[in-house]
This record gives structure tokens, C-alpha cells and sequence, in this order.
């Protein structure tokens, strides 16, 4: 089984540099153009199932990059984005020490009072991944948000902590692992 793991196409919060978890804000015309161009890089790719979290700019991005029509996108709560509480809709500059340095660094610091810890969105992409590997498909899109997907990709890469915080994934950048036989292994980035 093929795994393609994508971030949304860029949002006018995303493009201000405003913190964005649950906030339902769709794509702007640069991220439906970003998603038009990722399917274009992996044109010849039918997908046997096509996931998203709730939010818009998951379900049009996955829509679009998929291929299908927003119906056939498989919604699923546990890859919605990090809930960053308080800290939603703030700017990257002014969120404040806590915040910065968990962001930054969360293998350091803890997740500041009102925003989700690692451990809980490790917990929630695993129970996911878990469920994906038990479906017998050839190629498998996701499509979800920046900082769940560093624990889908720390669950994909077996990481100890759980986690593959840096680099930030882009804007509709793809990801390509496969699981095989029980174990994961990294392709390649479609950026």
C-alpha cells in the first residue's frame, strides 16, 4: 500500500501568518492553484480511498488533488488539526513565549494551558494509521493540516518520539510512504 500524506493548499491565514487549528477557513485562489498543481504532478495516481479532516480546506484540497467530487472524500476527525485554543487566529510573531517555544521546539517544552499536546495528536494519528493498514488498498490519499501531519509521519517513519516536527511541510506538499508486509518506509516528497 502507497500512502500519499498532503497538507492543505495555502489560506488567507496561512498567507497573513496567523496560527490556524480548527478554524474553518477555506483555500484562497493560491491554494486551489497549489492543489491543481500537485494533481498535475501526480496525474496517472488513482486513489482507492481519499481522507480529510472536517475542516474546508482539507476536503477541497483532497477533492482536487484526489480527483473526485468533494462526496467522495472519506472525512475523519482524528487527522482534523491541532487544536491550538487561545492561540487560534493570532499572528506567528505575537503568540507569546509558551507558545513559540512548544511550536518551535515541543520535544522541549510543553503545550501551553488551551492547546493539544503531542502526545494526544500522536495517539489520535497512530489509532488512524492503525485502521488505514488494515484496508486493502494500492494508493491511499490524506490530506490534513501542518502539525498533525508531523505525527502521521512520526507514526510512518517509526519515530521513538512519535513525531517528524521539522521541516514544516508545505503547502500541498506530498509525502509517499509505503507499508508493506508491516513495515513503513519513506519514497519520496512531491513538493
Amino acid at each position: 500500500m502507497k500512502i500519499y500524506v498532503t497538507r492543505h493548499g495555502q489560506t488567507n491565514l496561512n498567507r497573513k501568518k496567523r496560527m490556524q487549528g480548527r478554524i474553518d477557513e477555506p483555500l484562497n485562489e493560491t491554494g486551489i492553484e497549489q492543489a491543481k498543481q500537485a494533481r498535475e504532478k501526480i496525474a496517472d495516481i488513482t486513489f482507492d480511498a481519499i481522507y480529510a479532516s472536517s475542516l474546508d480546506r482539507a476536503i477541497t484540497t483532497a477533492s482536487i488533488i484526489g480527483n473526485v467530487s468533494r462526496e467522495k472524500v472519506i472525512i475523519d476527525d482524528r487527522i482534523i488539526e491541532c487544536d491550538f485554543g487561545k492561540y487560534d487566529c493570532i499572528s506567528y510573531f505575537t503568540m507569546g513565549l509558551k507558545m513559540t517555544l512548544y511550536w518551535a521546539l515541543p520535544e522541549v517544552f510543553p503545550a501551553p494551558e488551551t492547546v493539544e499536546t503531542i502526545s494526544s495528536m500522536v495517539n489520535r494519528s497512530s489509532s488512524f494509521l492503525k485502521e488505514i493498514e488494515q484496508k486493502d488498498y494500492e494508493n491511499v490519499l490524506i490530506t490534513c493540516h501542518g502539525g498533525i501531519i508531523r505525527a502521521l509521519c512520526g507514526y510512518l517513519e517509526d519515530r521513538k518520539n512519535g513525531i517528524v516536527w521539522r521541516p514544516k511541510p508545505k503547502n500541498c506538499e506530498i509525502r509517499i510512504y509505503e507499508y508493506k508486509d508491516g513495515k513503513h518506509s519513506f519514497i519520496k516528497k512531491i513538493i
